[in-house]
């Protein structure tokens, strides 16, 4: 039995491929910005911290933009299937470049805390638009291959990332990290506003204020409890508790609105759609696994395998070349017909098995023998992130495309956040443990307050020290994979219980000077994809 949209609602028509390739390029140019400047300040903030001060607080430039994110996705969602992906588009991009030039600004560590969050609220609608114009000017067999080209261009952008960081702030300074958005995302929003012309909305129906407030608590509960549990506060302590409490208390006041709105903010009858449901599943367990995978590569590399903090940022480059190269093969083979269940099974199944691999490494590993695992991971990965989304958006109405894109970008967020925390708390104890049964228990204090378990922190430690304290890293990194595979394995299950996909189709659209996008033709309709 496939799941879709229902048949009497037929998707929009196809661009003449020039336009299309015009779409393409202005939506790509802001989510390329969007992405680099999620990886680009982590190396310009020792020099931030230097010249504003503000070391203790430091970590809440990284955790607003965090929390703006997270919360404004589902809005901006909603937004752009109330009023087309293009106005909301052009807003959510004036916002992310208004946060740049505050962020530039800045002259305090307070300042820039309270701009990143401004940045944050404009980048949390720029994925979601993207697709939700992709869908509208693109939709048909080739939707996939573009989804592909954009997402293997996202993973060339986070390799990208902390080299341009590195290069922008030694030369022009830190402030340039930001500065550097304004002019390339001008001349995006002139294309768009300029060369992009599609049919304008117009709906009587009110935002879900209520929602949009409800969610963000959500939202934000999850987010400070995965960032503070267990290092800013006890996982028991009241704060984390109360926060936990919180959380759920407004969830479930949230459910009970969505259920009597007129108009949702996430309407919950998506989720009686199998497939929705599964592939939003999916999306957590891919966000959980790419970000727990990602951090203990590199802390493996680090402390067990002696690289520098550069150096193991190139040593990840096999892992996100393949996640890019994965992604434009796919998008083609969805493109082809291929059967979505099939290559999300295949994803599933090679991310689990290299994470596998991962758990199985120790301190004989050499560097050589890691890079072979991060091929398959990547290629994992990259099967898994498009076609959970292409999955997600043939699963719901047409009116809702911009929420279930939403949906799934905010529970790939937030399954990143619980990964990180998650795998974070368990390598913590493992190491205790480890070193407490080699009797030294006392390392983290010789590694200093900071506890820096990178090639430089350890080799303060004394020799002898520093072997049963690599020996207990590895081993704490092997259980934190060991949690991965678990992840990887619900979300084997997950692809093998999806049922048949109709994608998304349209029938061609002859130039026209006047109009981009013209009213589909009778007969219309979608091939099932199996």
């Amino acid at each position: 039995m496939s799941q879709g949209r229902p048949a009497a609602e037929a998707p929009p028509a196809r661009l003449p491929r020039r336009r299309a390739m015009v779409a393409l390029v202005a939506v790509m140019i802001p989510m390329v910005l969007a992405t680099l400047d999620n990886t680009i300040i982590g190396t310009a903030l020792p020099t931030v911290v230097g010249e504003l001060g503000g070391l203790s607080t430091l970590s809440w430039v990284i955790t607003s933009y965090t929390l703006a994110t997270a919360a404004s996705t589902p809005v901006w969602g909603k937004l752009a299937d109330m009023y087309g992906g293009k106005v909301v588009f052009v807003a959510t991009l004036v916002v992310f470049l208004a946060g740049s030039l505050l962020s530039g600004m800045a002259q305090s560590i307070t300042q820039l805390t309270v701009f990143r969050a401004v940045h944050g609220l404009g980048a949390g609608g720029l994925m979601v638009c993207a697709f939700a114009i992709m869908v509208e000017v693109l939709a048909g067999p080739d939707l996939p291959k573009y989804q592909g080209i954009m997402s293997a261009t996202m993973g060339l952008t986070m390799v990208a990332g902390p080299l341009v960081g590195g290069l922008i702030t030694d030369e022009l300074g830190w402030r340039w990290c930001f500065y550097i958005n304004l002019p390339i995302g001008a001349v995006a929003l002139l294309i768009v506003v300029l060369m992009m012309h599609l049919p304008r909305r117009h709906t009587k129906a009110r935002v879900d204020y209520a929602g949009a407030a409800l969610l963000t608590v959500v939202s934000s509960c999850v987010v400070l409890v995965t960032t503070w549990g267990g290092i800013t506060y006890p996982w028991a302590s009241p704060m984390i508790l109360g926060l936990v409490a919180l959380g759920v208390l407004t969830c479930a006041l949230f459910v009970v609105v969505e259920r009597r709105v007129a108009e949702p903010l996430v309407p919950l009858a998506m989720f009686r759609s199998l497939n929705f449901t599964l592939s939003t599943l999916i999306a957590f367990l891919v966000g959980f696994a790419l970000i727990a995978g990602l951090t203990f590569l590199a802390l493996f590399q680090q402390a067990v395998q002696g690289a520098s903090a550069s150096d193991s940022g190139l040593l990840l480059l096999p892992l996100l070349l393949s996640m890019a190269a994965v992604n434009v093969v796919g998008g083609r083979l969805m493109s082809g017909g291929r059967s979505y269940r099939l290559l999300m099974l295949a994803g599933a199944a090679l991310m689990t098995l290299s994470l596998l691999l991962f758990a199985l490494m120790d301190v004989g590993t050499s560097r050589t023998v890691t890079a072979i695992p991060m091929v398959g991971f990547g290629a994992g990965l990259g099967l898994l992130m498009q076609t959970s989304l292409m999955v997600a958006l043939s699963s719901v109405e047409m009116r809702n495309l911009g929420v279930a894109a939403s949906t799934s970008t905010l529970f790939r967020t937030i399954g990143g956040a619980v990964g990180a925390s998650a795998t974070v708390s368990l390598f913590s104890v493992r190491v205790q443990s480890a070193l407490a049964d080699r009797g030294v228990a006392d390392a983290a204090d010789l590694l200093g307050h900071s506890a820096r378990l990178d090639a430089a922190g350890l080799a303060q430690l004394p020799r002898a020290v520093r072997v049963h304290f690599t020996h207990a890293v590895a081993s704490g990194t092997r259980w934190a994979f060991l949690m991965t595979v678990l992840a990887g394995l619900i979300c084997v299950a997950a692809a093998w219980f999806l049922r048949r996909v109709t994608p998304l189709t349209s029938t061609p659209v002859a130039p026209e000077p006047a109009r981009d996008v013209a009213a589909p033709t009778a007969g219309s309709g979608r091939a099932p994809n199996y």
